[in-house]
């Protein structure tokens, strides 16, 4: 009679339904950070206002300067001009609204050209600004000119100015740039409520995409993780072996 060895399958099959278990594990942990990313912009399709925009918050800033600016914004768009243009990656937006009922003026330029603009001129540029709470830090540049008319200028790749709220919307564009806020008369002291938005297209195609992709990859993990810990079903009795008969002859 021979013996059966049922070793290395046992052995096989022990490996594969560990293997199954872990890739069960890391395939899993992929799904919800895939989940958790769509959510995460879907979210943020959901906050944008009736225009379209995702916005921060309107906060204040003030300086008893001619003029506030931001610090050179380095717009490199890498080779993604078309997705510009098609609207893709959308629009920039800047509301300003004067705090002190003073027409306000907010336009956006080159920042050779706005650098060209405020020499010599006082105007804080803002440095840094925390969110929570808010808090902007500024640089005060000294000078002793009076800025000609901001109104009047033309270098502006856009602007807005007038009483009440003012909205600069400006297609984005790959370059150096800078944006500034004013008084529309340029006389000094700046008191404004900013806000500053963007409209992204594709957050709600991208955020589904993500979703969907997150919940195949859990189906995927939860199918190899039943395939790792199903019971094994009980092996069938083996046959009984044959008796060889050696007839002998006498």
């Amino acid at each position: 009679m021979q013996d059966l060895d049922t070793g290395p399958p046992a052995r096989r099959r022990s490996g594969a339904r560990i293997a199954a278990i872990v890739a069960s594990g890391l395939i899993g942990l992929l799904s919800i950070g895939l989940l958790a990313a769509g959510g995460g912009l879907l979210w943020g399709d959901s906050r944008k206002d009736e225009q379209g925009f995702l916005s921060t918050d309107t906060e204040r800033f003030t300086t008893d300067a001619y003029a506030l600016a931001t610090e050179n914004l380095d717009v490199d768009l890498d080779g993604l001009d078309a997705l510009v243009d098609d609207g893709t990656l959308g629009k920039v937006r800047v509301q300003v609204t004067a705090g002190d009922d003073k027409p306000a003026f907010v336009g956006i330029g080159r920042t050779r050209e706005v650098s060209e603009y405020l020499r010599g001129i006082p105007h804080a540029v803002v440095e840094d600004v925390d969110s929570s709470p808010f808090d902007a830090d500024y640089r005060t540049l000294d000078g002793d000119r009076r800025p000609a008319s901001p109104t009047a200028q033309r270098f502006w790749a856009a602007s807005a100015h007038g009483s009440g709220t003012q909205d600069l919307t400006w297609d984005l564009r790959e370059g150096q740039w800078s944006v500034v806020v004013m008084n529309a008369d340029g006389t000094p002291g700046v008191d404004a409520g900013i806000s500053a938005g963007a409209m992204i297209a594709w957050l709600d195609d991208a955020g589904w995409t993500l979703v969907g992709t997150g919940i195949l990859f859990l189906a995927l993990a939860g199918a190899l993780l039943y395939a790792g810990v199903r019971p094994v079903p009980p092996a069938a009795p083996a046959a009984p072996a044959a008796r060889e008969w050696v007839e002998t002859t006498a």
